[in-house]
């Protein structure tokens, strides 16, 4: 009988794997480059066109604002400001290539906050804050949501009948007591600080009581003006006052001038009159005439001299 040998199986062929994303190498540094998109490329393009053509630069929080509202509230301003929105890196990397002609403009990166947007415009700082202020609308505050500004409740009656409002009022800080048949609030009481979460209890009890703290519309954080950051609180300013201020500042000063003898085209007149009357008056008292006063120093002589007559009953 004839004898079989075994079959053998052939040994599979080793295939070098394949990797999912082809990576480029840098042929000098021998390290894996990063692919760049080309939309972000162009978004970065974009920028610096954008960052070069405007004088000013503002930061907007986006964060919270629908997008209905975002569009409308961009049409109305198309003729004074440009508006985008990107990614914080993209934002970066634009900044990087503009930082050499916009001295501090990286600055601006530290005034991002929430979902950063950017403005861009020609106008004057404080009129474009001034025009994002008035186009924004109350809202009332909802749970979770951080203040604005200090939220304050004011004293003064409420419209609430004696009850357990008062124990939520006293759980919330707020002092109250019972007048005339309602609750009334003793004291402006700040129930939340700028940036502080606001509760559900906090949210419901402003809204009962009529308070609308929110605002639905643009948040400008700052603007950038040739190496200057402007943030809110300087941008947000109350006009009656600055020109009340200014008003009482140019009074101090002409009344300084004044007194100084410091001769100015706005006192030069008010100063030759006061010369004019001390001059004159010196002259009255030592009876040194002159053309002005040889009538008045005439006069008191001769009333003087009928008074002598009169006691010395000459």
């Amino acid at each position: 009988m004839a004898e079989t040998k075994p079959k053998t199986t052939p040994a599979p062929k080793q295939v070098a794997p394949k990797s999912a994303v082809p990576v480029k190498v840098d042929v000098k540094g021998g390290h894996p480059k990063a692919h760049v998109a080309q939309y972000k490329k162009d978004q970065v393009k974009q920028l610096v066109q954008l960052f070069k053509s405007y004088p000013i630069i503002g930061v907007l929080n986006m964060e919270g604002l629908p997008a209905s509202q975002a569009n409308v509230i961009r049409q109305k301003l198309r003729s004074q400001v440009a508006m985008t929105m990107a990614k914080k890196r993209i934002i970066h990397l634009a900044i990087e290539q503009v930082k050499a002609e916009k001295p501090g403009i990286e600055k601006i990166e530290q005034e991002f906050k929430g979902m950063p947007g950017l403005l861009f415009t020609k106008e004057n700082p404080f009129a474009i804050f001034k025009l994002i202020k008035k186009s924004k609308s109350p809202a009332a505050a909802k749970a979770g949501q951080k203040a604005p500004k200090d939220i304050m409740v004011k004293a003064g009656a409420t419209p609430f009948a004696p009850g357990p409002v008062i124990s939520e009022l006293a759980g919330l800080g707020i002092k109250s007591k019972v007048d005339n048949g309602k609750i009334a609030i003793v004291s402006d009481t700040v129930v939340v600080k700028e940036g502080g979460v606001i509760s559900d209890k906090l949210a419901s009890m402003l809204m009962r009581l009529g308070i609308t703290p929110m605002e639905i519309g643009l948040d400008l954080v700052a603007l950038y003006e040739k190496g200057f950051i402007f943030n809110k609180s300087v941008l947000d300013i109350d006009e009656d006052a600055l020109i009340a201020d200014v008003t009482k500042a140019a009074r101090w000063a002409h009344n300084l001038s004044v007194e100084a003898a410091f001769v100015t085209k706005d006192n030069r007149e008010l100063l030759i009159q006061k010369a004019f009357r001390e001059a004159k008056a010196i002259s009255l008292e030592s009876a040194f005439l002159t053309e002005s006063t040889k009538d008045e120093i005439l006069a008191r002589a001769d009333a003087q001299a009928k008074a002598v007559k009169s006691e010395a009953n000459l």
